[in-house]
This record gives structure tokens, sequence and C-alpha cells, in this order.
């Protein structure tokens, strides 16, 4: 059997392998403008995403790895993934639901329990289906107790990719008894071509006159707090690394950026979030999205032991990753916008990145 390569020159047999019992594999979507995102099924994950720079050369603007193997190994688990059943943090493992404590999240994160414990969503192979050239649909069923969460979810996850050259994710899920949930796409962005080794140069601007800041174990105070008169204001753009060392607490805290930045929006309706620009493609990014938050992380974490596709080194802020999301610890401040999922109700959300050339 031939072994396919994609745009991005990944090797489709090096994603057929079977984990925990369950076969992965990759699915390519192109669309008319000679785009293509690639998906595998472990951790419904976005390996590679080829979109054409100024000079219509196709880059591949996302950090990841070229089989199941290096995912399997990896240093950084969370690349293009999709994470849950609670993304981001829910401080010291425990939370408390219509009066019953459920204290037995795992403590991943410091003190804390981050992006749905020592096996969430992102460590699990989803089923797939192709559902047409430029669509594909994942499912993943997690039990009653997993990782310490009530109910047995059943997530479903879509990626489309457009015409237009957008990458469309809309999410779904109901429970069979009431829950907490925070899904995102943790893809780590770098806009001059994965294997890039600094963002710092790219142009930023995000939505939103407010953020959360966080104690030193990126656990929110609670309140929001304005942008305005700070290194974390991104109202007008600026570049990502013109202020990231700046001797303020909240970016001494977290190496950078790693921050939830609250969305200017009143409801639930799909918006603009954010936009990024790379200076030496061209390639201009627009997030959208229905949710009331997106974390801005700078890859404050990553280093040059972590190796990607074209056998890449991955250091410290080399991509970015604008993860659209409620926000961190929602379970344990009432005055945040739920994340409570309960029987008969449906959740869904969706997240567009779009890109085009920079004007």
């Amino acid at each position: 059997m031939e072994d396919k390569v994609t745009k991005s020159g990944l090797h489709i047999s090096n994603f057929c392998k079977q984990v925990d019992g369950k076969d992965t594999t990759l699915c390519v979507l192109t669309n008319k403008a000679g785009a293509e995102v690639t998906i595998t099924n472990y951790g419904a994950k976005i390996v590679s995403l080829m979109v054409p720079d100024k000079n219509g050369k196709l880059v591949d603007v996302v950090l990841g790895h070229a089989s199941i193997d290096d995912y399997l190994t990896s240093g950084e688990p969370t690349f293009g993934a999709t994470c849950g059943r609670y993304a981001n943090r829910i401080a010291k493992g425990r939370f408390v639901l219509d009066g019953v404590v459920y204290d037995k999240l795992a403590i991943n994160n410091g003190p804390n329990s981050l992006h749905g414990g020592l096996r969430g969503f992102h460590f699990k192979v989803w089923d797939m289906e192709q559902l047409n050239g430029q669509s594909v649909k994942l499912v993943y069923v997690s039990a009653d107790g997993e990782e310490g969460y009530p109910g047995e979810l059943r997530a479903t996850l879509v990626y489309t990719l457009t015409d237009d050259n957008s990458v469309v994710l809309d999410y779904k899920a109901t429970t069979t008894k009431p829950t907490v949930l925070n899904l995102t796409n943790h893809s780590y962005f770098n806009l001059s071509g994965e294997g890039d080794r600094y963002i710092g140069d790219h142009r930023l601007l995000i939505n939103a006159d407010y953020y959360l800041p966080t104690d030193e174990t990126a656990i929110p105070y609670g309140p929001k707090e304005l942008v305005k008169g700070t290194p974390m204001d991104f109202t007008e753009a600026h570049l990502i690394g013109e202020r990231i060392n700046d001797s303020f607490q909240q970016l001494i805290f977290g190496k950078g950026y790693d921050h939830c930045y609250v969305l200017n929006k009143d409801d639930l309706a799909l918006s603009f979030a954010a936009s990024a620009v790379s200076p030496k493609t061209g390639i201009r990014m627009d997030t959208y999205t229905t949710e009331p938050g997106v974390q801005l992380y700078t890859a404050n974490w990553l280093n040059e032991s972590i190796i990607g596709k074209n056998r890449h080194p991955y250091p410290e802020r080399c991509s970015f990753c604008l993860e659209t999301q409620h926000f961190p610890d929602s379970p344990n401040k009432p005055e945040y916008p739920s994340v409570v999922l309960r029987p008969g109700e449906e959740f869904k959300s969706q997240t567009v990145y779009k890109f085009s050339l920079d004007k």
C-alpha cells in the first residue's frame, strides 16, 4: 500500500498505530485555495495547517509532531490538542456542585488541576469520521467519574476547512449527570512557520478591555482588571515581545503571557476575539469565538529539547496560543459565566481561526 505524504511532509503511515486498544490515524482536509489541515484522532489534535504566505507559498503555521510515537513521548502533550473535560486550571483539584464536593481531580500543575487531569481528552483516542474533503467529526465519550468528574459526557467536535482559509471548530456535548465542562483547542501558532524560533515580532490585537490577574500558581484572584496602562493591553496592536520582559508581576509569575482575557461581549454570540500577524510571511490570523474568554499563552515553558516536525527544536516563546474558553477556575467562582452542564442540555461552542494576508 502506497504511503501518502501530505503537503506539510507528513507520512500518513506514521499516524497509524494502536493506542489503548484503539486505532489512530491522520485525516487530511483541503480546500479550493490549496490550503491543508491535518488532524489526528489521538487527542483530536491539529497536526499541521498549511496556508499561503504573501508570496503564495504554503506555510505550516502550527507546531506538532511527525508521528504518533512522537506525540506519545512528547515533552508537550498539548500541541494542537482538544483539552477537556476542563481546559485550563481548577484550584486545588476540587469544586462543589449542587452541594456535592468533588475533590479527586488530579493535582498535575503545582497545587492545581490542569487540562482535565493526568489523562485528559488530549491523551484519548477519539472516534473519527471524515464527512467530506473539508470536514471531519470526532467523538469522545468520557466515563462517569473519569479523572474525578461526574457524569458520562459525550463530546463531539467537527473541524471544517472553508474555502476562505478558515478553520472552524464546532463543539457539542451532553451529560448524564450535572458536571462542569470547558473545552478548548491548544494549537501553538507561529505565523512565520513552525520551526521559526520566536514570535516576539508578531503583531497582536485582543478585543478585551479586561483580563484576569492570577496568583503565582496561575489561578485568577477573581475580579477582572483593566488592561489599560499595563503590558497586558493589546486593545491596540502591539508586538508580542515588546513588553513581555517588563518588570510586571503578572508577567513574572507566568514567565511571559499566560492569562485569560475577558472578551468585549455581552453574550455568547460568535464575535471577534483577536488578530495576529507575522511580519515575515504577511500571514494574518483572525480569531472569532462564542466563548467569553481567550487565554494568551506565549509558550513560556517550551525548551530546546522538544523536537517537532522537520526536526525543528521548539524553544521557549517560539509560538503562541489563543485558547478560546470559559474562565480558569470557574467552578469555584460563581461570579464567572457558568460552566455547569446538566442532563437534557446541550453544550455548544464555536471557534474560527481565519487566515488571510495582512493588508
